[in-house]
């Protein structure tokens, strides 16, 4: 009998292992969880708790207070929310100022000298010789505004008529037009131009006299859907002029 207790005692722990055992060798070996992101499996490891539950790793991680949104400062939320005003877009444009030396001053913009339509054409109630005056002091600023409450759906370019100021200076309205013969002429004649003033023969128009003219490159600021504007770009031998058109919409019209 003595015997068969002694085998008992070393040969029953190795088919019978005790559930300590098993519950170690368990603990010990990582399992697999499915991941819910694109991921791989992710290995995740079980720990004990001091009340002997087990716990998972990553679950105590996403639960932990420094990781939930409900705890985040509301010094990093604002600044997520706020969101950064848009950029102005800039482009490169042609532009020709032109008229009868006693006649009003149009504004001609293309985006191609070699085509005969102008992207935008205006017709401004100042006098050439005037504007001439204006230039020789190095600085023009020409502002056109129109009323926001009656022309706000209009696009900016398309507005027919606007309020011209010249230097801080009340001179009237300003027209949009459209392209007739005569002027599509001139731009024909004007295409080997690209930067220059001077005068041409007479035939636009109505009048009879030279055709004084000033083209340049002009940067063509888009700011918002209620402004605009055209500023010269001064040819490296001429840097002290000064021109910016200004279209805006504005409340007071």
């Amino acid at each position: 009998m003595a015997k068969i207790d002694s085998l008992r005692r070393f040969l029953l722990p190795c088919f019978f292992p005790p559930t300590v055992t098993n519950a170690t060798a368990a603990s010990a070996v990582p399992k697999k969880r499915l991941s819910t992101s694109l991921r791989d499996d992710v290995e995740t490891t079980t720990s004990t708790t001091a009340n002997g539950d087990p716990t998972n790793d990553q679950d105590s991680a996403q639960d932990s207070p420094a990781t939930t949104p409900d705890n985040v400062t509301p010094k990093f939320a604002a600044t997520a929310a706020i969101a950064a005003p848009p950029r102005p877009s800039k482009t490169m444009v042609i532009g020709t100022i032109f008229g009868h030396r006693r006649g009003h001053v149009w504004f001609c913009v293309q985006h191609d000298r070699l085509r005969n339509k102008p992207f935008l054409l205006l017709e401004f109630p100042i006098l050439t010789h005037q504007l001439v005056n204006e230039m020789r002091f190095g600085l023009v600023r020409i502002a056109l505004e129109c009323n926001r409450v009656e022309l706000g759906l209009c696009p900016l370019r398309s507005i027919p008529i606007w309020a011209m100021s010249c230097n801080g200076r009340k001179l009237g309205f300003a027209a949009k037009k459209k392209a007739g013969d005569s002027v599509r002429s001139m731009l024909k004649t004007m295409q080997s131009t690209t930067v220059g003033a001077g005068v041409m023969p007479s035939g636009f128009g109505s009048g009879s006299e030279e055709v004084m003219y000033m083209r340049a490159n002009y940067e063509h600021v888009v700011g918002s859907a209620d402004s605009e504007s055209f500023h010269l770009i001064n040819p490296d031998e001429c840097p002290g002029q000064e021109l910016s058109i200004f279209l805006l919409r504005s409340r007071n019209g």
